[in-house]
């Protein structure tokens, strides 16, 4: 029992030191749990701090670079108003000096007038008296003069009257002369500076013509389709327009080849068609042919129209209109007879509006001076005369038919806007590079005209313009004065004059500009 009692108290004694070992150590556990927590707060704190520490810091670093910012922009756009009111007071302050310049000189001008008009009233109160004195003077001796002569005043003045009118004669029939050989003249001048004027206002460009035509191919290949089998394709076309078509080795090109622009612009829109379309056989060949002759016939009364509307001319028969289509396929000495035609319309157009004659008529008669190199070649005789019969024909005004007749001599001219019209044609056919004779000599007066002006020292470059009418020459402004250049421009003109050939005259323009630049940064 006491065994009992002994192991029952040992187990109790041990159960209550486990609790209090037990509790004992779980309180202490605890607080250091709670120490540890406490110390993990205050670094949170801590980082916390330090976090917001920088934000404000940096925050407070951005404000500041924000105000310095608005500081500079601010200086920025005080510097640039005070710049502006600075340049403002200058102008001002100029303005003033100038107003006050002209003030003084307005008062030296009204001083200076006030002085000369009280010289004037000086100057007028003796002439006054000076005419008084010599009417007296007259009066004497005219009575001296009566009574030496033993004529009387009125005779006097008849036999002074009958001299001064054999004078007048005299003078009259001398001033005749003189005012009809300054006419003859002026009128040569006067004609000249037309002439000149209607080339330099129309200056067309222009259209020399050839005799081939060039057509591009696709590939080589299609040069086989073209001559067919046993060449009947190139047969067939050459047959039914009535060109030579050449096919050699010209990369992917072939030549259409024909005195006749119709006919050469007929092959050459069907065998672009001819290819386009891929079938090419004599039977198609000739199909298109004869659709694109039909078309270029409506084409050509189309470009009539327009040769019209251009030269403002109304009210025309409209089978002129047709022969006046005609003329872009016919060409004289390798010009385009239409653009020549259309010159000549515009040029007598201009002359006879600086002749007061009638513009229309005048440029009615241009358009159709030629019209006779689209009539059928059957029929022979001058172009001019063949011309003439046809506006004739068509009710053209008389006027009109006898410059169309006259404008080669052909017949009489019977009024001015024939010779216009003679003259105009002249100048379209003559006008250098026109025509192809013409053109080689052109060229070279240019380039003579440009080294004659280069080969002047202080020159620098010169350009020959106006169709070799005028050169103008630049010349260095630090080397050359404006008397220099004035000696050269005559020194220009006199080499010109002695060693080339020209017709009418040649303008020669030295100019001397002088060029400051300055940059603003």
């Amino acid at each position: 029992m006491d065994n009992s009692m002994v192991g029952i108290v040992i187990i109790v004694g041990g159960a209550v030191l486990g609790f209090l070992i037990t509790y004992f150590t779980g309180r202490k556990a605890a607080a250091k749990a709670v120490a540890e927590a406490e110390e993990k707060s205050k670094n949170i704190i801590d980082l916390a701090q330090k976090e917001a520490n920088a934000i404000k810091k940096e925050k407070i670093f951005e404000s500041k670079e924000e105000i310095a910012k608005e500081r500079r922009r601010y200086e920025s756009d005080r510097d640039s108003k005070e710049a502006k009111i600075r340049s403002l007071e200058k102008d001002i302050r100029r303005r003033e000096e100038g107003v006050n310049e002209k003030f003084e000189t307005i008062s030296r001008k009204e001083k200076q007038m006030s002085q000369a008009d009280a010289e004037i009233s000086r100057k007028q109160a003796s002439i006054d008296s000076k005419i008084k004195e010599i009417d007296l003077v007259v009066q004497e001796q005219t009575a001296r003069l009566e009574r030496i002569t033993g004529m009387s005043r009125e005779d006097a003045k008849k036999f002074l009257m009958d001299n001064m009118v054999n004078d007048a004669k005299a003078d009259a029939a001398q001033r005749v002369k003189d005012v009809r050989d300054e006419a003859k003249l002026n009128a040569r001048k006067e004609a000249q500076r037309i002439v000149l004027m209607a080339i330099q206002r129309t200056a067309s460009d222009h259209c020399v013509e050839s005799t081939v035509s060039v057509v591009n191919l696709q590939s080589d290949e299609m040069k086989g389709r073209i001559i067919g089998k046993e060449g009947r394709n190139i047969r067939a076309f050459e047959a039914a327009t009535g060109v030579d078509l050449i096919i050699d080795d010209t990369p992917e090109a072939v030549v259409v080849s024909g005195f006749d622009p119709f006919r050469r612009e007929v092959a050459r829109v069907s065998l672009e068609r001819l290819m386009g379309d891929g079938r090419i056989h004599p039977a198609r060949i000739e199909e298109v042919v004869e659709k694109v002759q039909k078309e270029l016939e409506e084409e050509i009364v189309r470009v009539g129209e327009n040769a019209l509307m251009e030269l403002g001319i109304h009210n025309i028969h409209p089978e002129m209109v047709r022969y006046i289509g005609k003329m872009k396929y016919r060409s004289s000495y390798g010009q385009n007879l239409l653009a020549h035609s259309i010159e000549v319309g515009f040029l007598t157009g201009i002359m006879a509006n600086e002749l007061n004659l009638d513009v229309n008529m005048a440029k009615r008669a241009g358009l159709l001076h030629d019209i006779g190199k689209c009539i059928d070649r059957d029929l022979e005789g001058p172009h001019a005369l063949l011309g003439m019969e046809l506006a004739k024909k068509y009710k053209e005004h008389p006027l009109v038919v006898n410059a169309i007749g006259a404008h080669h001599d052909d017949i009489e001219m019977e009024s001015p806007i024939a010779v216009l019209v003679q003259s105009a044609d002249s100048i379209s056919g003559s006008r250098p590079g026109a025509r192809r004779e013409s053109l080689e000599n052109y060229i070279k007066r240019l380039q003579q005209l440009e080294e004659i002006a280069t080969s002047f020292d202080g020159v620098t470059k010169t350009y020959a313009i106006q169709a070799g009418r005028e050169v103008r020459v630049m010349i260095e402004p630090d080397r050359i004065d404006d008397l220099r250049a004035d000696q050269i421009a005559n020194d220009i003109a006199g080499r010109i004059e002695s060693e080339m050939e020209y017709p009418g005259q040649i303008k020669v323009t030295v100019i001397r500009e002088r060029r400051s630049v300055a940059i603003a940064k």
